[in-house]
């Protein structure tokens, strides 16, 4: 199985580290979250119980350690996701990492390399990202959740808001919606084992989105996001190509300014 040309090398500085750095200037604070069949790692800041809860997913992280060779770590390098959230002021931000990521291995015996290559958007994957988000429902009682997400978080973010009641917005950041057109693009192996967003986006179409892709991201270019649009069929769902960007630059100094576009029907 080929990979993706995004994620190459391995980490020289401590992932974790990077992550508390981000994290601890907006007031987010470190927690497991306990799913099946994983513990998930979170950083979560709830301030007001009375507002929605904005959910941030992170993308893939080093899913590779080379074009060839899968990586022994998922945890990301820099952890863009994260980046995102800390740039929110919004009173209610929680960030979630993908099973697998910042994993003490001994809590998490189900990890293994097929979780983060050709599983990364398994239906458990998806079914494990609820429950934390379930987590985090209950914190906020009969408060919408708002996901945001980051690259594959950004296919997480669509496949579970197809399985809930209770997402009011739904945003991603050079989401990989449609992991087929994209392996195919890049000419390498297709995945197997996992769900593909566009599947569901016309189950979907009715919550309010946004699907921002960089003009220069040669990853997961804008037609992606213009595919599910048009295949949501819905005033509800725009794609938006922000001039500048790339699939990971461009997108922290602007993310505010990004938030102040709130996604709508019609």
């Amino acid at each position: 199985m080929l990979a993706l040309p995004f994620l190459s090398g391995c980490a020289a500085i401590d992932r974790d580290a990077n992550a508390d750095a981000l994290a601890k200037p907006a007031r987010m604070t470190r927690m497991p979250m306990k799913t099946n069949p994983f513990v998930l790692t979170s950083f979560v800041r709830i301030t007001d119980r009375t507002r929605p809860v904005t959910i941030y997913i992170e993308g893939d992280g080093l899913a590779w350690a080379s074009r060839t060779e899968v990586s022994r770590d998922p945890t990301p390098k820099n952890a863009q996701g994260l980046a995102l959230a800390a740039a929110d002021p919004s009173a209610n931000v929680v960030y979630l990492a993908r099973p697998c990521q910042y994993s003490d291995r001994s809590a998490n015996p189900t990890c293994g390399p097929d979780y983060w290559t050709s599983k990364r958007f398994a239906p458990e994957v998806i079914a494990a990202m609820n429950q934390a988000a379930d987590q985090v429902a209950a914190r906020v009682p009969g408060q919408m959740l708002n996901l945001v997400g980051y690259s594959g978080g950004g296919a997480v973010a669509v496949l579970m808001a197809a399985r809930r009641q209770d997402v009011a917005s739904i945003r991603t950041v050079a989401g990989n919606l449609d992991h087929a057109e994209v392996n195919r693009l890049a000419q390498v192996s297709q995945l197997t084992g996992s769900l593909n967003a566009i599947d569901v986006a016309a189950q979907v179409a009715k919550v309010p989105q946004i699907h921002y892709s960089g003009a220069n991201d040669r990853v997961v270019p804008p037609v992606i996001a213009q595919r599910f649009t048009q295949a949501s069929g819905s005033a509800c769902v725009r794609a938006m190509t922000v001039p500048g960007a790339d699939h990971e630059s461009g997108w922290n100094e602007r993310w505010r300014e990004l938030l102040g576009m709130a996604p709508t029907c019609g």
